[in-house]
């Protein structure tokens, strides 16, 4: 047999053999004992009162982790964040009059209606950005720098006297998303924000789910919807993170002057507040403004602004060196595509006082990776290349007169919302019950309603419910934006469209104004017996 095989038998044989030595003697070893029955019953006993006490402690567990059926929690997150026009629009019971056609005044969207479009140069931009195949990947969080860089050279009016680093540009998804990185990169649980009242209801939106208080300063309509300073001022405490300025304001329309804004530099430096400026529709084009023609021919000399004329916006950080300022815009409004979503965080921080909450604002970039890299790499295109004709053109899609002055080289050019808003100011100015305020810029008018004139509705909502049962004009109410008795309209619609409206909320106006008839008593126009039936 192979040695191998030998080898093992015989290691098999010797450990066989010492295993029967070993037992043997084991069993034959003077002094060992064999344990008694007492001894194994008590570790008997013990084995079972371990085994026990394992077994009542996974019943009390499972007992306490056990679930009876399916019991999902919301998020208290989830469950504190309201729309609040949403929420008031669902509220209402509306059923249109079939033989009116609706007339939505209520949507903050340009493009609703189709006769604003985005322009070719911004289209073909997104075409090349596809083509390209460079930007399918994601981008820093912050947003591709040839990107960065085309939004901080397009926003070198927002500090005139020093350029723009683009490491101080953030995109976002669109400028719902910079506001919401301002708000979360400044302000803790527990702190407050200083709004504007009436605003646009997504400040509270974004506030409130996360436990940071809204205080809401008053805008005057007596005072073109200035804030009211001392009032303002009167809500600031240490727990207040920020002041937050829209400027044109939405709903308003109004655009702040430098001596106003000066004001509030003024109470921010005194209390040591970092602002937000919420000038989205200040960086939407200037389409009723003075350009000249060497300006016009050279789009990238022109920080336009979407104001009328007469007025003029200025960026609050052209302002202040001392005051921290985080500016939101985007493409929106200007370029007609709101749902490119599109916006971008600029930093103006001379002193750098905001260093360390410019990490969290970093930090925040983050959480969705960054914004659309598609829009990114068309954006240095768009910023560029957009002419100033395309914006001369919109009018000529609203098949709307303009009157275009050269007068020693300068245009003038009477962009529809501006029309409209003139438009309708004169028509509701003349309708009893109703107090428009002339807007200077933005899409947006406000127009009092005296509800107390209007016996048959609870309030401006009511209001608002019936105009569109009754007229199928459907506006926005007050109570959307923080600011009972008053309702919004919107001014990009056709000005056939918008003469209509008007000429039915008319109708709707006189149809329930109740006339004061005691004024007419005093003043001798009318007897008691006239009013007895």
């Amino acid at each position: 047999m192979p040695s191998s095989v030998a080898n093992e038998s015989q290691f098999r044989f010797q450990s066989s053999r010492s295993s029967r030595q070993s037992s043997c003697s084991s069993r034959s070893e003077p002094g060992a004992t064999t344990p008694t029955s007492d001894v194994v019953d008590k570790a008997l006993a013990e084995l079972q009162l371990q085994s026990s006490s394992k077994s009542e402690l996974l019943s009390a567990t499972v007992a306490k982790t056990q679930r009876s059926g399916w019991q999902i929690k919301p998020s208290k997150l989830s469950l504190n964040t309201h729309n609040r026009i949403r929420n008031i629009v669902e509220s209402l019971k509306i059923k249109p009059n079939p033989e009116k056609p609706m007339i939505p005044l209520s949507i903050g969207d340009p493009t609703i209606f189709g006769n604003l479009k985005a322009a070719d140069e911004t289209m073909k931009a997104v075409l090349h950005s596809v083509e390209s195949g460079k930007y399918n990947g994601y981008a820093h969080t912050q947003g591709h720098e040839a990107a960065r860089k085309a939004v901080a050279k397009y926003s070198a009016h927002q500090r005139p006297d020093e350029e723009i680093d683009p490491m101080e540009v953030v995109l976002c998804s669109g400028c719902s998303s910079a506001l919401e990185y301002c708000i979360l990169a400044l302000a803790d649980r527990g702190q407050n924000v200083l709004v504007p009242r009436p605003g646009f209801c997504l400040y509270h939106t974004l506030a409130e789910g996360l436990d940071i208080e809204v205080r809401y300063y008053d805008l005057l309509p007596d005072q073109q919807w200035r804030a009211d300073l001392v009032q303002l001022e009167g809500l600031i405490d240490e727990n207040t993170a920020a002041l937050l300025v829209n400027n044109p304001s939405n709903p308003c329309g109004s655009v702040f002057d430098e001596k106003h804004l000066r004001q509030l530099i003024a109470i921010c430096e005194r209390h040591y507040l970092p602002i937000i400026a919420d000038e989205v529709s200040g960086s939407s084009g200037n389409l009723g403004s003075f350009h000249s023609l060497k300006a016009a021919l050279n789009p990238l000399q022109i920080y336009e602004h979407f104001v009328f004329p007469g007025s003029k916006h200025l960026a609050v950080s052209s302002l202040t060196k001392e005051v921290p300022v985080l500016s939101c815009g985007g493409l929106t409004k200007r370029f007609l595509v709101p749902g490119w979503r599109m916006g971008w965080i600029i930093v103006h921080d001379r002193k750098e006082r905001l260093v360390d909450a410019v990490v969290g604002l970093r930090n925040m970039c983050g959480r969705i990776l960054g914004s659309n890299t598609l829009i990114q790499g068309a954006l240095p295109e768009i910023l560029a290349k957009t002419p100033q004709s395309y914006f001369d053109g919109v009018v000529d899609v609203l098949h709307v007169g303009i009157k275009a002055y050269i007068v020693e080289y300068i245009f003038i050019i009477l962009f529809i919302p501006q029309t409209n808003a003139t438009l309708a100011y004169k028509m509701l100015k003349q309708v009893r019950g109703l107090n428009p305020v002339m807007p200077n810029g933005a899409m947006y008018m406000m127009i009092g309603v005296d509800i107390e004139r209007f016996p048959a509705f609870k309030d401006d909502t009511h209001f608002v419910q019936e105009l569109v049962n009754e007229q199928s004009v459907f506006c926005l109410p007050g109570n959307c934006f923080e600011y009972p008795g008053y309702v919004r309209i919107v001014l990009t619609v056709p000005r056939a469209m918008i003469e209509e409206a008007c000429s039915r909320i008319t109708e709707f106006c006189d149809r329930h104004f109740k006339k004061d008839t005691h004024a007419f008593i005093e003043h001798g126009l009318l007897d008691e017996e006239d009013l007895a039936f």
